[in-house]
């Protein structure tokens, strides 16, 4: 079985590269970490929402979904995690998690990171609350076009969650 962690905080293609070929290598297993956050800046979607997201760009692709909440213990987070997404491989672009699982003789394919600059988390989410201001779906689309898959876009846009994103930039104090 291979497996794939991430937060998708949204769901990218960065994310889409490293799940596609894992996909292409057989049963998948792709897991949701930090599940038990969301409405945060580093955060802004639930482990559910974040759920809905990865279904709907799969379609009918057969992969299962799990959610694993993060205990804030990296030490034992391994142990935790694979209580719930299972053995197998681990495929993932991430050096740090390569590393933190490979530590605890898990068999690990390290993929390269696709893009790099452009598709980052924490960059995507700023790009997004920027464009929240703008209040142009077409827009949206255009923009993100290269960065998202059109199937996050649209969830983005059903669900209000570049919306959510204003505000929660909003709810920021002010540091100055």
């Amino acid at each position: 079985m291979n497996i794939v962690l991430g937060r998708f905080q949204p769901l990218h293609n960065g994310h889409i590269t490293v799940i596609e070929h894992a996909l292409k290598k057989g049963v998948t297993t792709i897991a949701i970490g930090s599940a038990q956050l969301g409405h945060e800046e580093n955060n802004p979607w639930t482990g559910e929402e974040r759920k809905e997201m990865l279904q709907s760009w799969l379609g009918n692709r057969d992969a299962e979904i799990v959610l694993i909440d993060d205990i804030n213990d990296p030490p034992n987070w391994v142990e935790h995690a694979k209580s719930i997404h299972g053995e197998g491989l681990l495929i993932t672009s991430d050096v740090k998690t390569a590393e933190l699982y490979s530590a605890s003789d898990f068999e690990v394919e390290l993929i390269e990171l696709q893009d790099r600059a452009k598709l980052e988390g924490w960059r995507i989410r700023q790009t997004l609350t920027m464009l929240s201001t703008v209040g142009d779906d077409e827009a949206l689309r255009e923009v993100m076009a290269e960065m998202l898959p059109k199937s996050t876009i649209e969830w983005l846009i059903e669900h209000d969650g570049v919306y959510r994103l204003s505000q929660i930039a909003g709810q920021r104090p002010y540091a100055g």
